[in-house]
């Protein structure tokens, strides 16, 4: 490793569901190694928020390698790591551990990123680069965390004044984060256009016998982000309804498993992501059912753009970054109800327009991780220049 160090400090295990700061991750390696930080783990934390490398219930921190230019650590805190009291302890401690590994590998950071409102910014030394990367509206998820949203907000603005450079994945994220005084700059997220092109080469996911088509598909959680009406009345409709991605078994439990039991419902449950191809081959339309929210108002949906590098059309709900795409293709299907919604998921499933499948796809490079590591990279040189 003898390129520029970056320090991913993620709000998720590498183990868990790739989203935007894996990825990133990923095509970083580019220009970059990178050291990329879970949260941290407690000899009490249950398995399935631990991920492969703190497994075990250890009490020291792991660091290993995990792919190529990428080292993995994972911390270890005390047990009751976020109650009030203990709390104060976590991160001092998360800290401190990336100190160890820094000093074990021997190298400075480049640039230090928090993917999280937790304190890791403003305490590496002069010349490292920190930077806020918002994939989400933190204060606005608190609730759907179970979180107290007055302690996210006081956390997040410390974050702000910290940072040298703030990051976030769309306007309106960016105009609140401009209201408390910073100047973010807009990093929209992206997509591997170059892993999904091959999607025609993948053997689709079987389904069960006389399930029908045309088939609409969901990749993703389970969860209160989704408009569950919306995916009750695609069912409704008698096309297949394909779902693909672990379920919060909090969410609706006997609405959901209502749906789940119909005979045009087929859920795969929680996929590697290394699967997830041979699902989205067998989509003929994919679906963002997002339900109305503030939280959501301000995301903007990987799901969204695989879909459009798989080459297929997509139906979403009509919210900000749906709008703007749409705005780019007439492949994105905007629908504001469950009866509109099901309406617009049969109609893209089923009209053949030449050029299609180029066109989604023409849209999805266009956001492109490989696009966005080098911006980062530039972006950081940049604030370290400025710093100097």
């Amino acid at each position: 490793m003898n390129k520029p160090l970056f320090v991913v400090v993620s709000g998720v295990t590498w183990d868990g569901v790739k989203g935007s700061e894996r990825q990133l991750t990923e095509a970083l390696r580019t220009h970059a190694d990178v050291l990329w930080v879970d949260p941290p783990v407690s000899p009490a934390t249950p398995a399935r928020y631990r991920g492969v490398a703190g497994s075990g219930r250890k009490w020291r921190p792991r660091l290993a390698r995990t792919g190529e230019r990428v080292l993995r650590l994972t911390p270890v805190a005390l047990p009751g790591l976020t109650r009030p009291g203990i709390r104060a302890t976590t991160w001092p401690l998360v800290r401190a551990q990336l100190r160890w590994a820094l000093r074990l590998v021997g190298r400075t950071p480049h640039a230090v990123l928090g993917c999280s409102p937790h304190d890791v910014l403003g305490r590496w030394g002069h010349g490292v680069v920190n930077v806020l990367y918002g994939t989400d509206d933190w204060v606005a998820g608190a609730e759907l965390m179970r979180l107290d949203p007055a302690r996210v907000a006081a956390e997040e603005r410390a974050a702000l004044r910290r940072a040298d450079l703030v990051l976030a994945v769309t306007p309106e994220l960016a105009g609140r984060w401009r209201e408390l005084g910073a100047d973010p700059v807009l990093f929209p997220n992206g997509c591997d256009p170059r892993v999904y092109a091959e999607i025609e080469r993948r053997t689709p996911v079987p389904l069960p016998p006389g399930f029908p088509e045309p088939v609409a598909g969901l990749s993703g959680q389970l969860s209160d982000r989704i408009d569950l009406a919306l995916l009750e009345a695609v069912a409704d409709r008698g096309i297949g309804l394909l779902l693909a991605g672990p379920r919060d078994p909090g969410w609706q439990p006997e609405r959901v498993d209502a749906l789940l039991a119909r005979d045009n419902v087929h859920h795969t449950g929680p996929l590697p992501h290394a699967e997830l191809l041979d699902v989205l081959a067998r989509f003929d339309v994919g679906l963002t059912p997002y339900a109305d929210t503030r939280f959501n108002r301000a995301s903007f949906p990987l799901k969204t753009l695989e879909y459009l590098a798989a080459g297929k059309p997509v139906v979403s709900t009509a919210l900000p970054a749906g709008t703007r795409l749409r705005e780019e293709t007439d492949q994105v299907w905007l629908a504001a109800g469950p009866a509109e919604f099901a309406t617009a998921v049969v109609e893209a499933a089923t009209v053949v327009t030449p050029g299609a499948v180029a066109q989604r796809r023409a849209v999805a490079r266009r956001y492109s991780w490989v696009t966005r590591a080098a911006e980062l990279r530039e972006l950081t040189a940049a604030a370290r220049s400025a710093c100097a």
